[in-house]
C-alpha cells in the first residue's frame, strides 16, 4: 500500500462535473487517449484494453500510439493537469505509473508546479469502467457522429505532438548587420528542456546537438538551467538522501558544458539557494534549522555557523568539477523559502540581520567559491523581487566582477486604454527598460559590475503556448534602447521562448534586414506591414494588472479552456486553470476595458492575418515556407486573443443572467481553428515548463462543451 498522506491535499474542493460526456470514464479515455497506453487506462479503470479501444472508438476517436513514449517522458505534466479534475490521487499514481514520491517531487520542483494546479487536488470520486445505459448510448452515438464529422473535414496531421524535436539542425544562419556583438553575451532556456530533473537522462534529450546548432544560426551564445545544489554536489552532506543520483548529474552536466561548446554555446546555471529541507534533514543538523515554511520545510538558517561556509565550499567543488561552466546566475529573494527573511518571517538567529545582509551573505559565498576554484564562471546576482530600499546595499557588497541582472521592464509604466498600472515581469507588449531598471543598472556600473538585462524575447506569459510572437517592430525598440543603456548581456527569456528562430536573428540584424531574409524582396514591405498592425495592437491593447492578467487570464489556454453554464466559484491560477474567474483574470482591469482590449486584439490581429493571405505569394519554396508558417503563427495568437474576448463576453452575460447563443457559436469556431492549425506546427500549445497546454483532443472537448451548452438553452 503507498503512503499517499506526502501529497498535498489543500481545501479539496469537488470536481467540477463534465455534463458534454455521459460518463466519467468515458472522459477519463478521451483526456488520455493517444497519450496514455489502452493497457494503463485498462488498469486504472478496471477494465479490459479491450474495452477501452472500443470505449474509444464509440466516441469517433482513432487510435495513433506513436507518441505514447514520448508523452510519459517529456509530456507527462500535461498528462497530470488534465486528470487534476478527474481522478484521484490512487488512480493518477496508476495512471503515470510513479511513486508518491516521484509525484511529491514534481509537484513541488517542476517549475512550481502544485502553484499551477491551485495549490489543493480537487475530491475526485473512484472512476471505473462500466456498460453503457441505453440513453448513454444515444449521447455517446451523437458525439461519435461530431467528432467523425469534424476530422472527416481535416487534412492529415503535418506534424504529431513533438515532432519540432526532430527539426532541428536545418536553420540557416540568420544575417548580421552592424547590430552583431553589441551583446558580450546572451543566454536562453532550452526549447525541448525538462525542468525538474533533466540531467539525470544520459543522452541528454533536453538539450540535443541540432538545437544547439539552430541557437548557434540564431544568434544566441548561451542555453541555461535549473539546478539544485545538493543534487549537483552533496554540499550538505554526503550521506543525504535527497542527493542520490549527483554523480551522474554532475557528469552530465559536464558532458553538456561541452556539448554546447562545440557550438560556442555556453551553458549557465539557475541555482537558488540554500533550499529548504524537510524535518527530518534537521535530526542531524539542528543548528542549522531555520525559519518554518508553509510546506513542512524549513529554511536552512545562513546565519547558523557554517552554512554559508558548506555552500562557499559546493559552489567552488560545483565550479571544479564543471569547469567551462559559463555562468550562475542566482536568485536570493524568491517564493523558495531559502534565507530565513525570504518569505517575511524570521528565525530567532537572523532577527539582527536584514534581508539585504542575508542576500549579501549568500552571494558573497557564491562569489567566493568561484574565486577559489578559478576557472572563470561568472556570477550573476539577479535583483529579482529585491526591495528597492536593499539594491544599493547589496551591489555595494558584490564581490569584484560580479554582474548584476535585472528585469528590464520591471515597474514600467502601462496605460491601456486609460486603465494605469505597472509591469512587473514578463512582457513583449510594453516595451523597457523602466526607469527602476535603469537605476539598478546605475548602481551597478559605479560599484564597476557589469550589467545583465533579462527580457522576453520570443513569447511571455501574455501568449506563451506560441514559438513566437511575431512582433518585431517591439522586440527591436526594445533591444536599441538596451543598447543605448549600455547593457553588457541579455537573458533572452524565463522557461518560455526558448524555440530558435522568431525574433530571436534581432540580436543581430534589423527588422528589415530579417524580413527581407525570410521572405525575400518584393514581399518584404508587406510583411514589415503585418508585423507593425501586430506590434501596435499588442503594445496599445494588451491589458496588464501587474502579473494578474499574464498569469491567470484565459488567453494562454485559448480555445481549450471550457465554457461554464454556473459560475464554478474556482480562484484562476498561476498558468493552471483560467476556470471562469473574470476578476482573478483582470485583477484591477476594469471589466469593460478588459473586454475591448482582448475584442480589439482579436479583431487587429485579423486585419494582420489577412493581408498576409491575400499577398503574392514569395518565387522561392523557402520564402513560401517562412511565410505559411507566419500566417500559421500569428493565426494561432489571433485565436487566442479571439477566444479570451469570447470568455470574457460569455461571463459578463452570465453575470447578467443570459447564456449567449451566438459567442458560444464563435467559441466553437475558434477551437476548431485552432485544431487546424494545431495540426500544421508541433510547436503550437507547447512550452518547456507547462509542456502542452492542450491537444487536438481538448479543442475536440471544447466543441462537445459548446454543443452542450447549445443544447441545453
Amino acid at each position: 500500500m503507498q503512503d499517499l498522506s506526502i501529497l498535498p491535499v489543500g481545501d479539496a474542493p469537488k470536481a467540477l462535473a463534465l455534463p458534454h460526456f455521459p460518463t466519467l470514464h468515458q472522459a477519463v479515455v478521451w483526456r488520455n487517449w493517444n497519450l496514455v497506453s489502452p493497457e494503463r487506462l485498462a488498469l486504472v479503470l478496471g477494465t479490459t484494453p479491450q474495452n477501452i479501444l472500443s470505449c474509444g472508438a464509440a466516441m469517433g476517436l482513432k487510435q495513433d500510439d506513436r507518441c505514447l513514449k514520448r508523452w510519459m517522458e517529456r509530456g507527462f505534466q500535461t498528462i497530470i493537469r488534465r486528470n487534476w479534475e478527474l481522478l484521484d490521487y490512487e488512480q493518477l499514481l496508476q495512471l503515470l505509473d510513479w511513486t508518491p514520491e516521484q509525484l511529491a517531487f514534481t509537484l513541488k520542483e517542476d517549475d512550481f508546479l502544485y502553484h499551477k494546479l491551485g495549490l489543493h487536488k480537487p475530491s475526485c470520486p473512484h472512476v471505473a469502467y462500466r456498460e453503457l445505459t441505453p440513453q448513454e448510448v444515444d449521447q455517446t452515438r451523437r458525439i461519435r457522429e461530431t467528432v467523425e464529422g469534424i476530422l472527416s473535414g481535416l487534412t492529415p496531421p503535418k506534424e504529431l505532438p513533438f515532432q519540432f524535436l526532430e527539426n532541428y539542425g536545418h536553420m540557416e544562419a540568420f544575417p548580421k548587420d552592424g547590430r552583431a556583438g553589441d551583446f558580450s553575451f546572451t543566454f536562453i532556456y532550452s526549447y525541448s528542456a525538462l525542468y525538474g530533473d533533466a540531467l539525470m537522462d544520459d543522452e541528454l534529450a533536453s538539450y540535443p546537438e541540432s538545437l544547439f546548432k539552430d541557437y548557434e544560426a540564431s544568434g544566441v551564445g548561451g542555453v541555461w538551467l535549473q539546478g539544485i545544489l545538493y543534487k549537483l554536489v552533496p554540499w550538505l552532506g554526503e550521506d543525504l538522501p535527497l542527493s542520490d543520483g549527483w554523480q551522474k548529474r554532475l557528469r552530465n552536466l559536464k558532458k553538456l558544458s561541452e556539448r554546447a561548446g562545440k557550438y560556442h554555446i555556453k551553458l549557465y546555471l539557475y541555482l537558488n539557494e540554500p533550499r529548504s529541507m524537510p524535518p527530518w534533514f534537521f535530526e542531524t543538523h539542528p543548528d542549522w534549522k531555520g525559519v518554518a515554511g508553509p510546506e513542512n520545510d524549513f529554511a536552512v538558517c545562513t546565519s547558523a555557523p557554517g552554512v554559508l561556509e558548506a555552500l562557499s565550499n559546493g559552489i567552488e567543488r560545483l565550479a571544479r568539477e564543471v569547469p567551462n561552466l559559463g555562468g550562475i546566475f542566482n536568485i536570493t529573494q524568491s517564493e523558495n523559502l531559502t534565507h530565513c527573511r525570504s518569505r517575511g518571517n524570521c528565525c530567532p538567529r537572523c532577527e539582527s540581520h536584514t534581508a539585504a545582509e542575508l542576500i549579501i551573505g549568500v552571494n558573497r559565498a557564491f562569489h567566493e567559491g568561484l574565486r577559489r576554484a578559478g576557472t572563470g564562471t561568472a556570477l550573476i546576482a539577479y535583483s529579482w523581487a529585491w526591495d528597492a530600499l536593499w539594491q544599493e546595499e547589496i551591489i555595494a557588497n558584490l564581490g569584484d566582477g560580479v554582474a548584476v541582472m535585472a528585469v528590464s521592464e520591471n515597474r514600467l509604466p502601462t496605460n491601456v486604454h486609460g486603465y494605469c498600472s505597472y509591469v512587473a515581469d514578463y512582457t513583449i507588449s510594453k516595451v523597457g527598460p523602466s526607469d527602476d531598471s535603469r537605476h539598478v543598472w546605475e548602481l551597478a556600473r559605479a560599484h564597476h559590475h557589469p550589467c545583465v538585462a533579462k527580457i522576453q524575447t520570443n513569447v511571455s506569459w501574455e501568449l506563451s503556448p506560441i514559438p513566437y510572437i511575431p512582433v518585431p517592430d517591439l522586440v527591436e525598440r526594445h533591444l536599441n534602447r538596451l543598447r543605448e543603456c549600455g547593457v553588457d548581456g541579455l537573458m533572452l527569456g524565463w522557461t518560455h521562448g526558448g524555440a530558435p528562430g522568431g525574433n530571436l536573428p534581432l540580436l543581430n540584424c534589423s527588422r528589415a534586414t530579417l524580413a527581407r531574409f525570410l521572405f525575400g524582396e518584393a514581399c518584404a514591405p508587406t510583411v514589415l506591414k503585418a508585423w507593425t498592425i501586430f506590434s501596435d495592437s499588442f503594445e496599445k491593447d494588451f491589458p496588464i494588472h501587474y502579473t494578474s492578467t499574464l498569469y491567470c487570464a484565459p488567453q494562454n489556454f485559448g480555445p481549450m479552456s471550457l465554457l461554464y453554464p454556473q459560475p464554478t466559484g474556482r480562484h484562476a491560477t498561476m498558468i493552471g486553470f483560467p476556470f471562469d474567474d473574470l476578476d482573478g483574470w483582470r485583477g484591477g482591469v476594469p471589466k469593460d476595458i478588459m473586454q475591448a482590449c482582448f475584442t480589439r486584439l482579436g479583431d487587429q490581429w485579423r486585419q494582420g492575418v489577412e493581408l498576409l493571405r491575400g499577398m503574392p505569394r514569395p518565387d522561392g519554396a523557402r520564402e513560401q515556407a517562412n511565410l505559411e508558417e507566419l500566417i500559421t503563427i500569428a493565426d494561432a495568437c489571433r485565436c487566442h486573443f479571439q477566444s479570451a474576448a469570447n470568455q470574457i463576453d460569455f461571463v459578463l452575460a452570465r453575470e447578467q443572467g443570459r447564456i449567449e447563443a451566438a459567442v458560444i457559436a464563435k467559441e466553437r469556431e475558434e477551437a476548431l481553428c485552432l485544431l487546424k492549425l494545431l495540426r500544421k506546427d508541433s510547436r503550437l500549445g507547447y512550452e518547456a515548463s507547462n509542456h502542452y497546454y492542450y491537444v487536438e483532443n481538448d479543442l475536440l472537448e471544447k466543441v462537445l462543451n459548446c454543443d452542450q451548452l447549445l443544447h441545453d438553452l
